[in-house]
C-alpha cells in the first residue's frame, strides 16, 4: 500500500541532510529571512563532530602525545607514561559529541528562525520532499546534503558479526588487546597508529598495493616505513575472503596469509552515497550513479531549484568542501554574485604522525593529464629543521610542476605538522603563483616549510 501523504506544506527552502555543509547553508538561509526547513533523521551537523574528524583528533592527538614521550630519551632525558584511554573516551563523550547529543545544534539552528524536522527525507518530483508522510514543497530551493554511508565489503560471514566501523571505534570505552583493520586508506590508517600506541597489537589488510593508494607513492611507502617501526602489521594486496567471530574474537581469511586472529575488527573500507533511497529518480537522476551531478554553482544538472552540497556530489568527501560548496549555494540561492566552484587546488590531510598533506594532481594524475610534468622531492630528516627535531622527523615535501606555464599543480607535505606546510603549496597551486616567485621568496629559518626550497631546487635538478 502506498504511503499516505498530506497536503504539501510550502516553504521557502528545503535542506535534506544536515551535516556541515548542509546545516551550514539552513542556518545561513534562514538567517536571510527565508522559511527554512532543515531534514534529518540523524544528528545535526552530520559525521564530523560525532564520529568523524572531530573525536578523531582528539584520539590522534592522544596518541600522539604517548609518542613524543617515548621521543624524550635520548634527547631530554627519561620518561615513563602509562597509556589509559579513559580520559580519551571521557574527552569524546564531554567536548566532541555532547553523548551523541545534537540539542545544542537543533537549537542554534532553530535560533536564527529555521524549523527542523527529524526524519529521513525524500524527494517526490521537482521542488518536492517527502518526511515520514509529509511534504514540503519548496518555493526558491531543495538542498541536498545526505552525504554518505559507510560501505561494507560483501565479504562472507562477516554479516552478523559485531565489526567496527568508525562508529563503534569513536565510541569505544576501551582498547582492544589486538585489532584487524580491513582497509588502509586514511581512516584505516589514522585508527590504526592510534590503536596501536594504545598497546593493541594491530596488523592492517589492504586490497591495493600500497596503503593511502590516493596519495603520492612516496608518501604511502614512508608511512609503511613508520607502520613498520612501530611493530604495525601491513599486507597491502590481499583480498579478504572470509570472516569467523566465535563470540570472543575474530578470525580474519586473506588470500595468501595464514588466518589472523584479533579480538576486534574494524571495517574501513570507504563510504558511498545511498541516491536510491533519496528518490533521485523522481527528478530525473541516475539512482545507481555513485554522486550527484552538479555544475560550477552546485545546481544539480538537469533538474529546477535544486542544489546538493557535500559527500554527494562526489567532489571530495572532506568537511573543508562541503563547507567551501555551501558559502557558493547560499549566495546563488538568494541571487547574489558567486564565485564558481573549483577543486584544482583541493587539499587533504591524513592525520597519522607523520602527518600527510596533499593538494591538486598528483604525479600521476598530471602525467596522465598530458601536462609537461617536472617533479621536485626532498626528505625532511635532511633539512636544518628536520636535524633539529630528530626523533620523529621523518617526512617529504614534493612539488609537481606544469613545465609549460611554470606553475605548481601539485604537492605533498609529509612530516610533523605536515598539514600545516601544505598551507603554502595549497595557496600556490589556487592562485597559479609562479614558480620562479617561489624560489624567490624568504622562508623563514629554521621551519619544516623552508624544505619546500628544497623541493623547488630538484625541480631543476630533475
Amino acid at each position: 500500500m502506498a504511503e499516505q501523504v498530506g497536503v504539501a506544506e510550502q516553504v521557502d527552502v528545503v535542506v535534506v541532510g544536515m551535516g556541515p555543509g548542509g546545516a551550514d547553508v539552513a542556518e545561513r538561509l534562514a538567517e536571510a529571512g527565508l522559511e527554512v526547513v532543515g531534514v534529518d533523521a540523524e544528528l545535526v551537523g552530520g559525521e564530523c563532530p560525532y564520529w568523524g574528524c572531530v573525536p578523531s583528533k582528539m584520539m590522534v592527538r592522544a596518541a600522539d602525545l604517548l609518542a613524543e614521550a617515548g621521543r624524550v630519551v635520548g634527547m631530554a632525558g627519561s620518561a615513563a607514561v602509562d597509556a589509559d584511554w579513559t580520559p580519551v573516551a571521557r574527552r569524546i563523550r564531554d567536548e566532541a559529541t555532547d553523548d551523541w547529543d545534537d540539542t545544542v545544534a537543533v537549537r542554534r539552528f532553530e535560533s536564527k528562525g529555521g524549523r527542523f524536522v527529524r526524519g529521513w527525507g525524500v524527494l517526490d518530483g521537482p521542488g518536492r520532499v517527502l518526511v515520514d508522510g509529509s511534504v514540503f514543497e519548496a518555493k526558491r530551493a531543495v538542498v541536498v546534503g545526505v552525504g554518505q554511508r559507510v560501505a561494507i565489503p560483501p565479504v562472507h560471514g562477516l554479516e552478523g558479526t559485531p565489526y567496527w566501523t568508525n562508529r563503534e571505534a569513536i565510541e569505544t570505552e576501551s582498547v582492544p588487546s589486538s585489532l584487524a583493520v580491513i582497509g588502509g586508506g586514511s581512516i584505516g590508517v589514522e585508527f590504526a597508529q592510534v590503536f596501536s600506541r594504545f598497546a593493541s597489537v594491530v596488523t592492517v589488510l589492504e586490497g591495493g598495493t600500497r596503503l593511502i593508494g590516493a596519495e603520492e607513492p612516496e608518501c604511502s611507502a614512508l608511512l609503511a616505513e613508520v607502520f613498520s617501526a612501530g611493530g604495525i602489521g601491513v599486507h597491502c594486496g590481499v583480498t579478504v575472503s572470509s570472516v569467523d567471530h566465535d563470540g570472543e574474537q575474530f578470525t580474519v581469511h586473506a588470500e595468501g596469509m595464514d588466518p589472523l586472529r584479533a579480538e576486534r575488527l574494524l571495517v574501513a573500507t570507504g563510504r558511498r552515497a545511498d541516491l536510491d533511497t533519496l528518490g533521485v529518480a523522481t527528478v530525473g537522476l541516475d539512482p545507481s550513479a555513485r554522486s550527484v551531478p552538479v555544475d560550477d554553482h552546485l545546481r544539480v544538472e538537469g533538474t529546477e531549484r535544486t542544489w546538493a552540497v557535500g559527500d554527494v556530489t562526489g567532489k571530495g568527501a572532506f568537511t573543508h568542501v562541503s563547507m567551501y560548496q555551501a558559502d557558493i549555494v547560499v549566495n546563488d540561492v538568494l541571487g547574489r554574485p558567486v564565485v564558481p566552484a573549483d577543486y584544482r587546488a583541493l587539499p587533504r590531510v591524513t592525520f597519522t604522525d607523520p602527518e600527510i598533506g596533499s593538494v591538486g594532481r598528483s604525479e600521476e594524475d598530471a602525467r596522465a593529464a598530458g601536462l609537461a610534468v617536472r617533479v621536485g622531492t626532498t626528505r625532511l630528516e635532511g633539512s636544518s629543521r628536520g636535524w633539529i627535531h630528530k626523533a620523529g622527523n621523518e617526512g617529504l615535501i614534493k612539488v609537481v610542476e606544469d613545465a609549460d606555464r611554470g606553475v605548481l599543480v601539485g604537492g605533498a607535505a609529509a612530516g610533523p605538522s605536515g598539514g600545516e606546510v601544505l598551507g603554502l603549496l595549497a595557496l600556490a597551486v589556487h592562485a597559479q603563483i609562479p614558480t620562479d616567485t617561489l624560489r624567490h621568496m624568504i622562508y623563514a629559518y629554521p621551519t619544516f616549510h623552508r624544505a619546500i626550497l628544497d623541493a623547488l631546487a630538484d625541480l631543476d635538478r630533475g
